[in-house]
């Protein structure tokens, strides 16, 4: 009799499955800025949701050590699973891949942030750092920002080219380490001009610590500044801001200044 052959079960297919897009950022949980991210693009991807439980602006790269992080499951967004963390927005990225999705996501998306994280602002960010450990684990990714601090801001032209710009994404073939720095100008969505491919601007703040005595006579100190802009160009994020375009600017983890490495190859000698 003839045995029939051993055939090992078919992988199932994910040709035709919605991509799954992890979603988080720096202002919390709770901010309108991720409300209107999650709208912008809940049809297009299975969307999962792992962000702060509350505010974390400036957090840059920071992680968690020496204190638990807790992750509790809320019903923010309907039909979209979302888990709020107490760590930072990189903890947040962590956790979400090794205890929510168990799988690295097909896209990170950070934001929408309040507030705007062009030029010298990336180092500091904590939405542009939850995209950059994004994309060192070799998840294709992007933060989203807008120039508006406030709480009310108007987030329509925001969510218009973040879903542009994540449609863009999945329809092309990226590099697995992309990370792309994408801002919007605080203007009515009619006056937006499109989408710019720029390189980071040199501006940064030219700081200041106000002095003052709290109530018990002891000094304390209070950050403020002034955002100059040095960088005179017309291909940078700053000077595509000013001109009511939405500056994209693909950044890198790599912090390697080549052209000097070359440069100081004669210390070798």
């Amino acid at each position: 009799m003839k045995k029939k052959a051993i055939t090992s079960p078919k992988k199932k297919s994910r040709v035709n499955e919605k991509p799954v897009i992890l979603i988080t950022n720096d202002d919390g949980i709770t901010a309108p800025g991720i409300r209107s991210l999650v709208e912008a693009v809940k049809d297009i991807g299975k969307i999962v949701v792992v962000a702060p439980d509350k505010a974390q602006s400036g957090m840059g790269h920071a992680i968690t050590i020496g204190q638990p992080l807790r992750l509790h499951k809320v019903q923010m967004f309907e039909g979209v699973e979302s888990w709020s963390c107490t760590g930072t927005p990189v903890d947040c990225v962590k956790l979400a891949v090794d205890k929510v999705l168990h799988r690295k996501p097909d896209l990170c998306l950070s934001g929408i942030n309040h507030g705007a994280n062009h030029s010298i602002n990336v180092i500091y960010s904590g939405t542009m750092s939850a995209a950059v450990e994004a994309a060192i684990e070799s998840i294709p990714s992007a933060g989203f920002s807008l120039l508006d601090y406030s709480i009310d801001a108007d987030f329509s032209g925001a969510k218009k080219y973040a879903r542009i710009i994540v449609e863009k994404m999945l329809s092309t073939k990226l590099e697995k380490h992309t990370v792309l720095n994408v801002n919007v100008p605080s203007k009515p969505e009619i006056l937006l001009k499109g989408i710019k491919i720029c390189r980071q601007a040199y501006a940064k703040y030219v700081e200041d610590f106000i002095e003052r005595k709290d109530p018990h006579g002891k000094h304390y100190y209070w950050l403020t500044g002034e955002f100059v802009n040095f960088d005179k160009g017309k291909d940078t994020d700053v000077w595509a801001l000013a001109n009511n375009y939405v500056s994209v600017v693909p950044v890198q983890f790599d912090l390697t200044h080549y052209a000097m490495k070359d440069k100081l190859k004669n210390w070798e000698k």
